[in-house]
């Protein structure tokens, strides 16, 4: 059985990113957050800490391919917030994983109860 996007659009950059710039962009995808609370979302879900020398090339590369937008909170702290293009991405990148994943009614179900425990 191959994978197609349910909507037969190409995956596009969403196939570029890496899994930290995509825990990346789901956290974003809640509001927009400075950069370190997002390097606290990230040390929860590692279970680690997260170097600043990690964090910030990949923050700024996912501004530079405009997935995020970065703004001065103030003099010392910069915003991020996810762009409609990083929506997209994120979308492409759920829509590729369930494509492989929901092969059957049970394991829809199982798609279905997550998305529900979440709203």
């Amino acid at each position: 059985m191959s994978a197609t996007l349910s909507d037969d659009s190409e995956p596009g950059i969403a196939s570029e990113l890496t899994a930290f710039q995509q825990r990346i962009l789901a956290i974003l995808s809640e509001e927009k957050r400075y950069g370190l609370a997002v390097k606290r979302e990230l040390e929860e879900y590692y279970g680690e800490e997260i170097n600043h020398g990690r964090l910030y090339p990949n923050l700024d590369d996912l501004v530079e391919m405009g997935l995020v937008e970065k703004s001065a909170l103030d003099k010392r702290t910069n915003e991020y917030a996810l762009t409609e293009a990083g929506h997209d991405a994120i979308v492409t990148q759920l829509s590729w994983v369930f494509s492989w994943f929901v092969t059957s009614d049970e394991r829809a179900a199982e798609v279905e109860a997550l998305v529900d425990n979440v709203q």
